[in-house]
C-alpha cells in the first residue's frame, strides 16, 4: 500500500492514513471483535469497557471508558494510527476531539448489508483484505442458508425495561428480523428505538415478545409481567449479542436465528 492514503468512511469523510496501520484503538464491541476475528490480535491497543468479546484477547487491550465517554489520556498515551468509531455508538464530539489527533473512520451500520461491508473497510484500512473476503464469504454462505417460516409473525422486540422501549425502523436488529419474515410492529413508532407504554403493549399484542439480554439485562421473571400485558403473545428472551453485534458475529448468528425460529415457531419453512 502507497501512503499517504485516503479512504471515505460511511460519513462521507476523508479519512487520511499515513502509515501502515499497526496501532488500533476501536470504540464499538461489534468491531473490535471483528478486528481479532481479522487475525489483527496484536494491532489492537484500546478499545471501551463494553467491548468484552473474544474474551481470551482483549484484556490485552487497554480500557479506554465507556462508548459515549472515553478517558482522552490514555487514548493519548496509546498514539494510536487508527480510531475505528460508530455513529450510533459515539458521539460526534468525541468524534470531533480524536481527529483532531488522530485519523478517525466513522463506520455507520444499519443493517446487515453494511454490516458486511464495515467488515470489507476493515480489510481495506488494515492490509487485511484476504481474510476480510473470506469472513464475508462464510457470512453470506450462512445468510443463504436461512430458511423463512410461513406465518410472518408480528414481533415486538424490546431492549429497555423503564421505561419500555423497543426497536423500530432503519435499525440492524430490525433487518435481522425481516431475514425470518418477522413484522415489526414499531415501524411506524417515531425513532429508531421507540419509547412506549404498558398499555401500548397490551393494544399491539403481538404473536411474539422478544426479551434482549442487552443492553436492559432483561431475565426470565420478566417473561411473566410481559405475559401479563399480552396474554396472547409468546414471549422468549434471547441474545441481544446475536441480535444486535454485526460483523465477525454474524456468522454465528444466521444459525442461532434459524434454531430460535425452529423453537418459536415450528418446522413450518418456505422452501
Amino acid at each position: 500500500m502507497v501512503f499517504p492514503k485516503v479512504f471515505i468512511d460511511d460519513l462521507g469523510r476523508k479519512v487520511k492514513i499515513n502509515k501502515q496501520v499497526q496501532r488500533i484503538v476501536s470504540l464499538c464491541p461489534s468491531i473490535t471483535e471483528t478486528l481479532y476475528a481479522l487475525d489483527l490480535d496484536e494491532r489492537v491497543v484500546g478499545r471501551t469497557r463494553f467491548c468484552i468479546h473474544p474474551k481470551d484477547k482483549v484484556q490485552s487491550a487497554v480500557r479506554l471508558g465507556g462508548t459515549k465517554e472515553i478517558k482522552f489520556d490514555r487514548l493519548h498515551s496509546l498514539k494510536p494510527d487508527l480510531i475505528i468509531a460508530e455513529k450510533e455508538e459515539n458521539t460526534p464530539e468525541m468524534v470531533a476531539e480524536m481527529e483532531k489527533h488522530y485519523p478517525v473512520f466513522v463506520a455507520d451500520v444499519t443493517d446487515v448489508k453494511s454490516g458486511l461491508e464495515m467488515i470489507s473497510n476493515i480489510g481495506r484500512l488494515t492490509d487485511r483484505e484476504i481474510i476480510a473476503n473470506q469472513l464475508v464469504e462464510r457470512i453470506t454462505a450462512s445468510k443463504a442458508q436461512l430458511r423463512v417460516g410461513t406465518k410472518n409473525p408480528t414481533v415486538l422486540y424490546l431492549i429497555w425495561k423503564d421505561p419500555i422501549m423497543g426497536v423500530g425502523s432503519n435499525t440492524y436488529i430490525g433487518s435481522m428480523m425481516d431475514l425470518l419474515g418477522w413484522k415489526n410492529v414499531l415501524l411506524k413508532f417515531e425513532g429508531r428505538y421507540p419509547q412506549i407504554t404498558e398499555r401500548q403493549v397490551a393494544d399491539l399484542s403481538p404473536d411474539l415478545v422478544l426479551l434482549s439480554s442487552e443492553p436492559y439485562p432483561f431475565k426470565q421473571q420478566h417473561i411473566n409481567a410481559f405475559k401479563a400485558l399480552s396474554p396472547k403473545s409468546k414471549v422468549r428472551l434471547v441474545d441481544g449479542e446475536m441480535f444486535s453485534w454485526y460483523g465477525s458475529r454474524m456468522e454465528m448468528a444466521f444459525p442461532y436465528m434459524q434454531k430460535l425460529q425452529a423453537e418459536i415457531f415450528g418446522a413450518d419453512l418456505k422452501n
